[in-house]
């Protein structure tokens, strides 16, 4: 059973948040709870029950039948769920503990009677060392698992990561770091190819006699084929960039793939030929040619989703993604070469996209009309008209088939992520967690959008949380969040990502606690089309986004229910960059702040293309944009939280910031989990931070209550 659920309304001591009860005097020993022990206590047991609400991921269905599967994380208890056609959803794993250990890599055998799934390690970065954020005495191992539908315990296929079935089923391929395992039936995996870098990407033949992946070897890559019979590699038209999305044709005697080579340094956005192609190599003879180049311009270099980015229909076409108009869209090409033509015109972003299993139609997930929002589209490839598949005050993101049935991620204002099939006219059929399970999202109040312009001009989008319960006329503190990425785009409700979701959690909790909080969607990141996202200055090239910042910090000091003495800011990764930049350069506009594994210095060598003039100029630009440069000037009160296992931010950057807040006297507190990672893996991780962040801010921002 999912022994972690019974987190849900139940307290943890007080010291297993990071906070401890005030010594009692001898005089008063009745307050032995203070104000703010109590105040860590309403903030716990909230916290607990909504990080604890069921959330979905890594929908994944079957090719040959209607038949889905998921994760769902309960208060960080990871298992896999399956639903038949007209089925709710049923446990198929029964793991317990709250202990960091992720299940991911859900892949179906063709008969859609087994599945499997990737156990231990971290999803993000699968070939670094394994986590060990439970603190065991050993970390748990990265393991893959074969699981029967109708029940019986996972069989043990080997350690690594990526299972893929064989198209009939018999063989499963996984990877290793750089290294290529095969298990046929029951027999013990064999390791058949090891190369220099590591493996992604893989996949197989139509007919089963040959794995494609990429070999990832820091600044470059190689598409690579392993022919089973004769124990053949081959590497196709290595070159000196990266590469990514290899596949095969539908008779199995071609290959496409993605090439990029990075832009050079001081190389302006839409500047210079194309850097990018679609190559296409024939098996038999190892010839290879660009199938597509994109012109001069806008969308000269690559930009994908964050799903698979390249497909080849049964018709000859290759679907793939591109910013030629400005937004990310998808386009289609001939195979053969030819002009390609834009599948989905219009000003918005498609987040990701699919085919359907016919192979002549595309479903897309884009906020077409709806700027915070996702909705599923579909379009026939041979033309005519788009068709709106969902609409609403709902977000429907990652369109998956199984079989012929439609299935997706869907969430809203009050519920987290759950996967749905999209029945016909759009209504949704909801799987998972029954309604229930998200009573404590009940009361959530239903962010805004609203827009306004930063000092240069720039239009800036936020959704605004208004506190709940506040009386008219009096004004309320008040808290910006900036998310991080920063290629990332906040929304009007609960995001896919578990990361976000949780930040999502917490700003719906400090409206309720009585701050007005506005999330900011600033510049550099995804939503608003290329020129947004690739903003001229941002980050090491001079901070531009900040300019936003200032500007939500301004729009919500001239709001008459906001105490513009009492505007705080709080934010993860390069939002804990910009919660450090705010605190640094304005004091006295943001009254405190609340920082996890935030990017404090920005400095690093500069690209060895530049002249040893512009490399200085270059490392005067990132130290202006550092935190660390107007640290003198930083007299607000500081959280900071951090992991010290952190892949994504080097634990080393709070280290670096504490020591020089501490050398000059800048009130600041700390929350130090060791071994956990960026995205913590362990729910009570999340809820230690979080209480201990709403404790915070209200002893900065509005006293105990």
């Amino acid at each position: 059973m999912v022994a972690a659920a019974g987190l849900k309304g139940r307290l943890l001591p007080l010291a297993a948040v990071g906070l401890t009860l005030a010594a009692p005097t001898v005089a008063r020993p009745e307050q032995a709870l203070d104000r703010v022990s109590i105040a860590a206590t309403r903030h716990q047991e909230r916290l607990a029950a909504l990080l604890a609400m069921p959330f979905a991921g890594e929908l994944t269905g079957a090719r040959g039948a209607p038949r889905f599967a998921w994760v769902e994380n309960v208060a960080g208890v990871r298992n896999i769920r399956v639903a038949d056609r007209g089925e709710r959803g049923r446990l198929l794993t029964r793991f317990e503990g709250d202990d960091g250990t992720e299940v991911y890599d859900l892949s179906f055998s063709p008969d859609a009677d087994r599945i499997a799934f990737v156990r231990g390690g971290d999803p993000e970065f699968p070939d670094a060392p394994v986590p060990n954020s439970g603190q065991a005495p050993f970390a748990r191992k990265q393991q893959v698992f074969v699981q029967r539908i109708g029940g019986g315990e996972p069989a043990l296929a080997g350690e690594g990561h990526m299972p893929v079935f064989s198209p009939d089923g018999r063989t499963l391929a996984f990877v290793a770091g750089g290294e290529l395992w095969l298990r046929s039936g029951e027999e013990a995996a064999r390791r058949v190819v090891k190369v220099a870098g590591t493996m992604a990407d893989l996949g197989w033949s139509p007919d089963g006699s040959r794995l494609v992946f990429t070999d990832n070897r820091r600044d470059h890559g190689f598409v690579a084929v392993f022919t089973l019979a004769g124990d053949r590699l081959d590497y196709l038209d290595p070159g000196f960039g990266q590469v990514a999305d290899p596949i095969f044709s539908p008779d199995g005697r071609e290959v496409a793939f993605v090439r990029q080579i990075a832009a050079p340094a001081g190389m302006a956005d839409a500047e210079g030929p194309s850097l990018w192609s679609i190559a296409a190599i024939t098996l038999a003879n190892g010839a290879a040619r660009t199938v597509w180049s994109p012109p001069p311009g806008t969308g000269s270099r690559f930009a994908g989703t964050r799903e698979r980015n390249l497909y080849w229909t049964t018709d000859g076409q290759l679907v793939f993604p591109s910013e030629r108009s400005g937004w990310l869209h998808a386009y289609a090409v001939p195979a053969a070469g030819g002009a390609a033509r834009d599948l989905t015109p219009g000003t918005f972003e498609v987040e990701s996209f699919v085919l359907d299993p016919t192979g002549r139609t595309i479903v897309y997930s884009a906020n077409v009309d709806h700027t915070d929002r996702r909705h599923l589209w579909r379009r026939s490839l041979s033309g005519g008209s788009p068709q709106r598949l969902t609409d609403g005050d709902g977000i429907e993101s990652r369109p998956v088939y199984a079989g012929n049935v439609l299935g997706a991620i869907v969430a809203d204002a009050r519920h987290p992520s759950r996967p749905a099939r999209i029945a016909a006219g759009g209504s949704l059929d909801v799987m998972g967690a029954e309604e229930e399970s998200f009573a404590a999202a009940r009361d959530f109040v239903v962010p805004q959008p609203v827009t306004f312009r930063a000092a240069d001009g720039v239009v800036v989008h936020a959704q605004l949380f208004l506190a709940r319960g506040a009386a008219q006329g009096v004004r309320r503190p008040a808290v910006i969040f900036a998310h991080g990425g920063p290629r990332r785009q906040m929304l009007l409700g609960f995001h896919q990502y578990r990361y976000y979701s949780n930040s999502y959690i917490m700003n719906q909790h400090l409206a309720a606690r009585g701050y007005h909080v506005l999330s900011v969607n600033y510049r550099g990141g995804t939503g608003y089309g290329r020129a947004f996202r690739e903003a001229p200055g941002t980050g090491r090239d001079g901070a531009s986004e900040y300019r936003d910042i200032e500007a939500a910090a301004g729009w919500m000091a001239g709001c008459s229910s906001v105490d513009p003495h009492r505007i705080g800011m709080w934010g993860g990764s390069w939002g804990g960059y910009l919660t450090a930049l705010a605190l640094a350069r304005d004091s006295g506009r943001f009254a405190a702040g609340v920082d996890l594994h935030g990017v404090h210095t920005l400095l690093r060598d500069p690209p060895a293309s530049l002249s040893p003039a512009a490399q200085q100029q270059a490392r005067e630009r990132m130290w202006q944009a550092s935190p660390l440069a107007s640290i003198d000037r930083w007299r607000s009160p500081v959280l900071l939280i951090a992991g010290d296992d952190d892949r994504n931010v080097d634990f080393s950057q709070s280290v670096l910031l504490a020591r020089e807040l501490a050398a000059r006297g800048v009130p600041h507190d700390s929350l130090v989990f060791a071994n956990e990672r960026h995205d913590f893996l362990r729910h009570v991780s999340w809820l230690r931070a979080y209480v201990a962040s709403a404790v915070f801010l209200d002893r900065h921002l509005a006293g105990s209550r």
